[in-house]
């Protein structure tokens, strides 16, 4: 299977969505105190950088 650029950026676009919905199920879930609220916003900071990963495909 030969990757361009184009695949390239799906999976990690692909790969920072999880990333964000494990960071913000962590940050929602496990920790109760302060670190929560940290991993939460890591997790939206991961869906902002995958929004623009999808919006280079085609472009790059």
């Amino acid at each position: 299977m030969a990757m361009n650029k184009n695949t390239v950026l799906a999976w990690a676009t692909v790969l920072m969505l999880i990333m964000g919905v494990i960071l913000i199920l962590m940050g929602a879930y496990k920790y109760d105190d302060v670190a929560g609220w940290g991993f939460a916003t890591v997790g939206f900071g991961f869906f902002a950088i995958a929004w623009v990963f999808n919006a280079l495909k085609g472009r790059v």
